[in-house]
């Protein structure tokens, strides 16, 4: 258990993919113990990509058959000696289990059970399968990425599974937490990626309501409509990023591309931004991106270099402030955000599932461990 602001907080992640193993990650990061509930058939399989799985970091793993008696049990003494239940199954399986969050409540009633699905626990969609892309395309997000004329643009899941998902049932985690220690009562926390990415496109609502938007792809501000706000390649083939929107911002980003004695049109004359996109194209074209970077880093131009995922590893504004660490021989972002009294850390390499089951079956003080390891209720890697 780590030494962050979250230390001495007990989280029970029950396995699944993507945001809510990311959540859990978190959690262990600021500090949290988090046990992570495999499935005794993933006890046997290790290797391949949990070895390097970063977002089971600093985690223990019990593998359990959830469908046993003895398996249930297990979960539900871990409820017992917990603050924190995560789950993201299709809403009922839990119950169906006996594990849901009455089962579990029943057990320990300061219990924060939290909930992560796409389409939330109730409504027309709850039962359906799903993923990212088509959670922000029902939420308008996926529609207002892009270019004019050109197809919505996937921005990878990182806007709906982690953004709108993970982030949010964070948030609610941590505020059920704490009003726990004033009422000493646990809740429900239903996050679901819909309404997380709904809530992160208020900013764009308030635009779109006063007039200040269009609902259209790269035709605004924000969206690569703006010749200021938007991606340039460079002589090697590279690009550059923009995103100079302040007249006191735009003005250094003018000068330092080498136009500021040219007859440009006004920043803001939307018929003049087709000549300001050709005469800025024209000017990133003549050097390479290393180039521009050296001409724009740093200043309060807002430019900076487009890396890839290995070069944003390596560029020294990123290992200056040691955005990615070394762990285990691999890369990876380093815990966010940061804390002057308690750090985050990274508490040990990814973990395999069923690795720490005896262990952990130790610790909630069964005496028949040996019992449910050759039963098949709990695996040991």
């Amino acid at each position: 258990m780590g030494k962050g602001p979250l230390s001495g907080v007990r989280v029970i992640e029950l396995a699944g993919i993507g945001p809510g193993p990311f959540a859990a990650m978190l959690l262990a990061d600021l500090g949290a113990e988090v046990i992570r509930v495999d499935r005794a058939a993933a006890a046997s399989k290790g290797g391949g990509f949990a070895a390097t799985d970063f977002t089971n970091r600093g985690k223990r793993s019990i593998a359990v058959d959830l469908k046993s008696e003895q398996g249930k049990e297990v979960v539900l003494r871990l409820a017992e000696r917990s603050d924190v239940l995560l789950e993201g199954f299709r809403p009922g399986v839990t119950e169906r289990l006996g594990i849901g969050p009455d089962d579990c409540l029943a057990r320990n009633p300061a219990l924060v059970y939290g909930r992560m699905t796409g389409w939330g626990q109730e409504g027309p969609l709850s039962q359906s399968a799903g993923h990212d892309v088509g959670y922000i395309a029902i939420t308008g997000a996926l529609h207002a990425i892009g270019r004019a004329g050109g197809p919505p643009q996937v921005p990878m899941n990182l806007l709906g599974d982690f953004a709108g998902g993970s982030m949010y049932l964070i948030v609610g985690v941590l505020a059920a937490l704490l009003e726990a220690k004033v009422s000493g009562r646990g809740q429900v926390v239903d996050a679901a990626i819909v309404d997380g990415t709904a809530h992160l496109s208020t900013f764009i609502h308030a635009f779109l309501a006063g007039g200040m938007w269009q609902d259209e792809r790269g035709v605004n501000m924000l969206d690569t409509g703006a010749p200021w706000y938007d991606v340039y390649e460079t002589a090697d083939g590279k690009h550059m990023a923009v995103g100079a929107i302040e007249p006191q911002f735009y003005a250094e980003f003018v000068r330092l591309i080498g136009l500021q004695n040219e007859d440009l049109p006004a920043q803001h004359d939307r018929d003049g931004w087709p000549e300001l996109r050709e005469r800025f194209a024209a000017a990133f074209k003549a050097r390479t991106r290393d180039e521009w970077a050296e001409v724009f880093l740093p200043s309060d131009a807002c430019v900076a270099p487009v890396l890839s995922l290995k070069e944003a590893a390596e560029h020294p504004y990123n290992t200056e402030r040691d955005v990615f660490v070394d762990q285990g021989g691999h890369l990876q972002p380093a815990p966010a955000p940061r804390f002057s009294r308690t750090p985050a850390e990274i508490e040990g390499l990814p973990v395999r599932p069923g690795v720490n089951s005896r262990d952990i079956l130790t610790d909630l003080g069964f005496d028949d461990v040996e019992a449910l390891l050759s039963s098949g209720a709990v695996a040991q890697a």
